[in-house]
């Protein structure tokens, strides 16, 4: 067993690894925060930055920082730890409710309640099991109490649901992103079932926004109608498997097209984004659909890709440690191996590099010191801290 040590310390240099990692400790310059301790990675094309490994897992999924800098990460079995700075794991959370796990459903996305360092509230999405072989999505929020050695989860409420629940193992969505002023929007994949992206009395395919109890806001953009379009923020979504606040507020979504055609959004009330009527892939039958400029009432995206990179985890950078990029975003490609940085201009957007990763990438994050942090996807995935070349 892993035992986990609450207090950080800095720690000397250990013995050098195998391959194209190198074990050291690495001391943070930007916040006096503790030093941390990884393995270096080489990376191809030699990006403008030192990766460090701290900890790999079994097909992580999402990660949150706790306010001392620990570090929550979600495996898509059903598993979350606790990881300090120096990669140390905590033995699996307990309480987690049972996912339901194969395609591309399991334990999902984690994140903080805003006032998380006085009521300890963490919110955690997974794909769960329904009558009649089927399944859907589902928010929950729980109280995490942690301990020396890991930790529970307790009090658990049910926030929010995908309805209907669909056959099917794909498109769930279910990231979790809360607005500045404390307001919960939730991604609805349309779970390949094309047509529920445009069904107003479905909430697949959507961005939705709640209370931070799961309860609608009077002012959502269709709260007069009730039921659950109520929640609806946004319609006409594929499989928005990012989603980020901007520094000024604006919320903006990273979403997976069909056949290429892969989106970057810039989501505002009550407007409509157009799958599956429009998109600038085409289905995977090779059937067309018409692109974004032929149907002008459908939202277009800031940016799009052809061909696909397969972008998840999304973040929109505004730390110290990479000061230039204040304010670009940042997208996971799985497809593509590859972090992709990508300018953002009032409502328009504009990739203007991209770092080989060498492995699929599934979540981006931004550390409190303003490092940015990836997860490798699947078996074995690493944690990676990536900081300025030394």
């Amino acid at each position: 067993m892993e035992y986990w040590v609450l207090a950080l310390c800095a720690i000397s240099l250990v013995a050098c690894g195998a391959g194209s990692e190198q074990s050291m400790a690495v001391q943070s310059d930007e916040s006096g925060s503790a030093s941390f301790a990884g393995k270096i990675v080489k990376l191809p094309d030699n990006p403008p930055f030192d990766a460090y490994a701290l900890a790999t897992f079994d097909e992580p999924w999402a990660m949150t920082f706790l306010p001392d800098a620990r570090i929550l990460v979600t495996e898509r079995p059903g598993r979350l730890f606790v990881v300090d700075q120096q990669g140390r794991k905590s033995a699996a959370i307990a309480g987690l409710p049972d996912v339901d796990y194969g395609g591309q459903g399991g334990l999902g996305d984690v994140v903080l309640h805003p006032d998380f360092a006085n009521n300890n509230s963490v919110y955690i999405s997974y794909a769960e099991a329904g009558k009649d072989n089927t399944r859907g999505a589902v928010v929950i929020r729980g109280t995490l109490q942690l301990t020396a050695s890991g930790g529970e989860l307790t009090d658990i409420e049910r926030i929010w649901e995908q309805v209907p629940k669909t056959t099917g193992r794909g498109h769930y969505g279910h990231r979790i992103a809360f607005s500045p002023d404390g307001l919960l929007f939730i991604s609805s994949g349309e779970r390949q079932k094309f047509t529920p992206a445009q069904d107003m009395q479905s909430n697949l395919g959507k961005v939705v926004r709640l209370l931070d109890d799961g309860s609608v806001p009077k002012d959502n953009p269709f709260a007069s109608t009730g039921g659950v379009t109520a929640q609806i923020w946004s319609l006409g979504h594929r499989n928005p498997l990012g989603l980020a606040f901007a520094p000024n507020g604006e919320l903006w979504s990273s979403e997976m097209g069909p056949r290429h055609g892969d989106e970057l959004n810039l989501v505002k009330p009550g407007n409509n984004y157009g799958y599956p009527e429009v998109s600038n892939g085409d289905h995977y039958s090779g059937e067309k659909i018409p692109d974004h400029d032929t149907r002008p009432e459908f939202n277009a995206p800031a940016t799009y890709w052809v061909p696909a990179i397969s972008p998840a985890g999304l973040l929109i950078y505004d730390g110290a440690q990479f000061a230039d990029w204040r304010g670009n975003a940042f997208l996971g490609s799985l497809t593509d191996e590859s972090l992709v940085r990508v300018e953002l201009d009032g409502e328009q957007a504009e990739e203007v590099a991209r770092y080989p990763m060498g492995k699929r990438i599934r979540e981006v994050e931004q550390g409190p010191d303003g490092a940015i942090w990836v997860l490798e996807d699947g078996d074995g995935g690493r944690l990676l801290k990536l900081v300025p070349k030394s």
